[in-house]
């Protein structure tokens, strides 16, 4: 089962491509229209030059917005790495059918609908099941997952992508919700990076600085008890990662396979996003950064990616409240581009550009 999973994947894959380029120059030529100063919206104009580059036009259209939330639980909370319980992950993943939540609330504002997905709860509740496994494993003591259930929930990941594109969603932000999740994402981050783990480990939801020093131990012992291939990132994600960012993983390969823009959150979506290019370089290509994180390695990951964020906000919560935040600029962008007067039809001049 695992070989046939990993087959299909590797099937799907072959078929990434490059960003279509010709979508790019014909977008950036509609922006060098427009009767502005060339190139004054500075990431606004190559946000939108990406998503055609992305969608294979420069006819770009983002009236369709998807917040999709990877709910599952982690083993390694057992060795008290986080300030709340396991339960609190289903608690907050039923407020997410409530829209009683922050992502939730973004998310409304920014016109983009939610869809929390039961990835691997070790509770079940009324949220959309595509449940791997009841929780992961304690990593402290024995691999995190099986490579089958790290495959199933990357697939799963590429499943979504899949549904959503078929709904008719034009970009997907992503998100996750899973106590114990910075943990895991440290843990694969350091693997990935060949980074000290104490770098790339912060105090997430409110860890004391013993607390913090504990859960840099865990995740160090884990690591050295396991030994994941630094080369091999299903191999990294099934002993020291979770069900999250498996199925993360999978969204973002599902973008560039589906040919769909994915929009990074904070540090666990982007470790998650790293883990995708890992698998495949051209994920890159499709993915936008939203914010930089203010958890410990939340920059350190986008430098690696090799992307800048668009906000500077010092947050941290994660469920996909930094992505929704980046649609409302991603709109004031596409407002511009699509109404805007290009310098023909108020017949001005255009502008030039300056020749070194």
């Amino acid at each position: 089962m695992c070989d046939e999973i990993e087959k299909i994947m590797q099937d799907r894959l072959a078929g990434i491509r490059s960003c279509d380029e010709d979508a790019m120059i014909q977008c950036r030529q509609r922006w060098d229209s427009i009767a502005k100063p060339l190139r004054s919206l500075g990431k606004l104009e190559d946000a939108i030059v990406k998503i055609a580059g992305i969608t294979g036009t420069n006819q770009v259209s983002l009236e369709k917005k998807a917040l999709v939330i990877l709910c599952a639980d982690n083993g390694v909370v057992a060795e008290g790495v986080s300030q709340s319980g396991q339960e609190i992950t289903a608690l907050v993943a039923e407020n997410f059918l409530d829209h009683n939540s922050c992502a939730c609330i973004m998310a409304k504002r920014a016109g983009a609908d939610v869809y929390p997905v039961d990835i691997g709860m070790v509770r079940d509740t009324k949220v959309k099941r595509k449940k791997v496994a009841y929780g992961t494993k304690n990593m402290a003591i024995m691999p995190a997952m099986s490579r089958q259930e790290a495959l199933q929930a990357i697939w799963y990941g590429i499943e979504i992508v899949a549904e959503l594109k078929q709904a008719g969603y034009q970009i997907i932000a992503t998100g996750e919700m899973g106590i114990g999740n910075t943990t895991t994402s440290s843990a694969v981050a350091s693997v990935l990076l060949s980074i000290p783990v104490e770098q790339m480990t912060g105090k997430g939801a409110g860890l004391s600085n013993q607390g913090l020093i504990h859960k840099i131990d865990v995740i160090e012992k884990a690591i050295l008890l396991h030994k994941p291939d630094p080369t091999d990132a299903i191999d990294t994600l099934s002993k020291v990662g979770g069900l999250d960012l498996a199925g993360l993983t999978g969204i973002f390969l599902g973008g560039a396979i589906y040919q769909i823009p994915i929009v990074i959150d904070g540090f666990i979506s982007s470790v998650a996003a790293l883990a995708a290019t890992k698998i495949d370089s051209h994920v890159i290509e499709y993915t936008l950064p939203s914010h930089v994180s203010a958890e410990a390695a939340g920059g350190t990951i986008l430098k690696a990616l090799e992307l800048t964020p668009f906000l500077t906000c010092d947050m941290c919560l994660g469920e996909g409240t930094g992505a929704v935040s980046l649609f409302p600029i991603l709109d004031m962008a596409m407002d511009v581009y699509q109404t805007m007067s290009t310098f023909e039809q108020i017949n001005m001049e255009a502008y030039q550009p300056h020749k070194l």
